[in-house]
């Protein structure tokens, strides 16, 4: 067998698809002769007309196409729903990547029943409804953020927004009313986005919080997925 066979077989196996993360899991590599199957199994991928790429870090066989499309629910098309799952799908990496960390994970319960893969997003978290760590005005507005990580007293060690589509400001007034807290900001976007975040945050209203809301782009966030994987398999290992 190719090395690409042993590829096509894990996802075949996986139901057509999978992520790099499951990828590493998942594909023999034993035999192979290389010091770097991680990337191999990327170029492989990435260079083969028998895949095509989902969203970042997300790959399906060509002859799964519609199965996995149902799966996932993206309508054929229909860029909302595409949208919609794109959104969810850098949610639940978020969470997995606090989960992977030992925190608690949060995304609101307008969110729960959208799909992460083949999850629920209610699957995904651990914290199913938010902590009471400040006064009821705020909490409101942590209630709306994407995804929250809670350190083990319970209280927010990080605030991520998900900006796929939507405006990058209302994220940012979120942040404005949450800086208090000793905690990460991260607005979560395409690379495409960084010269509008850039544009958006250098405006004199959001100077508080300028210097403690970090862009993070999605190849960066899968990147960091898969690494937080590998450290957390080479413990169990």
């Amino acid at each position: 067998m190719l090395q690409k066979d042993y590829v096509i077989e894990a996802m075949r196996a996986n139901g057509g698809y999978a992520t790099f993360q499951q990828l590493n899991k998942l594909v023999d590599c034993s035999n192979w002769g290389t010091k770097t199957p991680a990337a191999t199994i990327r170029r492989i991928v990435q260079k083969n007309d028998e895949f095509f790429r989902i969203q970042s870090g997300l790959w399906a066989l060509k002859e799964y196409e519609n199965e996995v499309n149902k799966k996932f629910k993206i309508q054929n098309k229909s860029e909302k729903s595409l949208n919609e799952f794109t959104h969810s799908y850098f949610q639940g990496i978020i969470a997995e990547i606090g989960n992977i960390r030992k925190l608690g994970t949060y995304v609101p319960a307008q969110d729960k029943n959208k799909l992460f893969l083949e999850k629920k997003l209610c699957e995904v978290a651990t914290v199913h409804s938010i902590y009471e760590f400040t006064y009821p005005e705020i909490l409101r507005k942590a209630k709306t953020v994407d995804t929250v990580w809670f350190n083990e007293r319970k209280m927010p060690c990080a605030f991520y927004e998900v900006e796929h589509t939507t405006d990058i400001k209302n994220s940012l007034n979120k942040f404005y009313e949450l800086q208090d807290f000793r905690a990460r900001f991260c607005i979560v976007a395409s690379k495409e986005r960084k010269r509008q975040f850039d544009d958006i945050i250098s405006s004199s209203i959001y100077t508080p919080i300028r210097k403690i809301v970090e862009f993070i782009d999605y190849d960066s966030l899968v990147k960091q997925y898969e690494n937080e994987s590998k450290i957390e398999q080479s413990r169990v290992i």
